[in-house]
């Protein structure tokens, strides 16, 4: 089938997938890991991000989930330096949350992890993961964030207020890539579509709500930092600063309520 690279013997071929994954602790849980990467109009970052994943495990998936037809190159980088593991490219419309959503409706393991297209990701973050998975299954798992050299210097205080909201506030965003189980993402209904913006964030919320753990994995991820660059730092900040309040507030309120008696 065009788009799809998979390497299976015959038995497992008989197998279906989410089977094929039931029994991973020999080689770890990313075997069970659908990586769904929603990718914007035009958007050519998640070319490095492919190169950071070759070393997934084979049976693990790799859903491209966008707003694009698959590239004419697609095959022919993914061969050279891409993953191993089985890989689909999805077009669809444009929209993150519907995007992730069909990803992981389009899935078939366990386990969702939700990267954004231009993170990039070491070989010691995959195995935190891999350990973070094996410890805490029913957990909502998050990395720690690092900016790329891409834009101005000032972007290091952002990582350390990424991690002071995430570690100390509970609230890790979507580029520090979530992943949780098919289970889990199911009963807190996926991620919210009509939502202009923070549909990471109101996932989190959601999450909290239900009382699920939210874990640190131990290892950081990078991302880009050209939009401090091009919008301007104290902008970029200001904003995210007042829209996570915006939108925070009433999901704080709401879970203040259902914890009373």
């Amino acid at each position: 089938m065009p788009g799809v690279k998979a390497i299976t013997s015959q038995a497992d071929e008989r197998r279906p997938a989410a089977v094929r994954s039931a029994s991973p602790r020999a080689r770890g849980l990313l075997s069970q890991v659908s990586i769904i990467v929603p990718i914007g109009p035009a958007d050519q970052s998640w070319r490095a991000l492919l190169a950071d994943l070759a070393d997934v495990d084979e049976d693990a998936e790799l859903l491209p989930i966008a707003a694009d037809p698959q590239p004419a190159d697609f095959d022919a980088q993914t061969d050279q330096a891409g993953p191993r593991c089985h890989l689909r490219w999805i077009a669809t419309a444009a929209g993150r949350a519907r995007q992730m959503n069909l990803g992981a409706q389009r899935s078939a393991r366990p386990f969702l992890w939700f990267l954004h297209a231009d993170s990039r990701v070491s070989h010691d973050a995959l195995a935190a993961l891999n350990r973070s998975l094996a410890s805490h299954p029913h957990a909502l798992h998050y990395f720690d964030l690092t900016f790329q050299n891409d834009g101005p210097r000032l972007a290091h205080l952002n990582a350390l207020g990424v991690r002071f909201r995430s570690r100390c506030l509970g609230l890790p965003f979507g580029d520090q890539g979530l992943c949780l189980s098919r289970a889990l993402f199911d009963r807190l209904g996926g991620f919210c579509e009509s939502a202009p913006y923070g549909e990471d964030h109101l996932l989190v919320w959601a999450a909290r709500r239900h009382r699920v753990p939210l874990r640190p994995v131990g290892a950081a991820i990078a991302t880009s930092a050209r939009r401090y660059q091009s919008e301007g730092w104290l902008r970029v900040t200001a904003q995210h600063l007042w829209r996570t309040g915006r939108q925070g507030l009433p999901q704080l309120l709401t879970l203040l309520r259902s914890r009373l008696p």
